[in-house]
């Protein structure tokens, strides 16, 4: 009885490396049929065991050494053809897992930068919202300094600041139009960083801002 390598492998509970090496050390008997190379059973018949011998003779001196060299380079393909496989879905599985990596870390940095982004505008307005009051409360204190009463001129000319009231009065506008300049004046005051108070009066500083908004008739 002929038994192919895997076959007399499960049988005898051994692997296909031991099968292999048993055959190159002449400890099995095997004989090459249809281009196969197969191993005599030990635990067939007498019948079977003595027609296997008839034919292992001449087969053995013929195809041990090219038909285990086949087998052997069968088997080492086929397992070759297995790593190969496994190397190609573990190489597959790496990718996808870098591929995930990649997109976890794109979405926490987009996230990162989300929120220090929302935290610089914060900060930028809050930035803004001070300096305005600081500006605001100083131009608030009552300074003991003398505010000089100069003409238009004079004032375009040494780049200080003039009371309102002599402002309009240079201006030769109505009593109606003055009045009415007067209130947009007062009610700017503390939201418009142009508009400076001082004892009272209001005072318009020409070399740092433009009131064509609040002096239009």
């Amino acid at each position: 009885m002929h038994l192919s390598i895997d076959e007399y492998a499960t049988k005898f509970k051994m692997s296909k490396e031991m099968v292999l090496s048993r055959i190159r050390s002449n400890r099995l008997a095997t004989a090459y049929v249809n281009d196969s190379l197969y191993i005599v059973d030990p635990s067939s018949t007498p019948e079977q065991t003595a027609s296997s011998q008839i034919i292992k003779k001449p087969l053995r001196i013929q195809l041990t050494k090219k038909g285990t060299e086949s087998a052997m380079v069968k088997l080492y393909k086929k397992e070759n053809e297995a790593l190969k496989n496994r190397i190609s879905k573990l190489e597959n599985r790496i990718d996808s897992l870098i591929d995930d990596k990649e997109s976890m870390l794109k979405e926490e940095r987009e996230r990162i930068e989300k929120i220090y982004l929302t935290k610089d505008e914060q900060l930028k307005t809050m930035l803004e919202l001070v300096s305005t009051k600081l500006q605001l409360g100083s131009e608030s204190v009552v300074h003991e300094v003398s505010v000089p009463i100069t003409t238009t001129a004079e004032t375009s000319n040494e780049n200080k600041p003039i009371e309102l009231n002599h402002y309009l009065r240079s201006l030769n506008i109505n009593s109606k139009m003055r009045k009415k300049i007067k209130k947009r004046f007062k009610t700017s005051y503390g939201k418009d960083i142009r508009i400076r108070q001082q004892n009272g009066l209001y005072y318009l500083d020409f070399s740092k801002y433009d009131y064509s908004d609040l002096l239009n008739e």
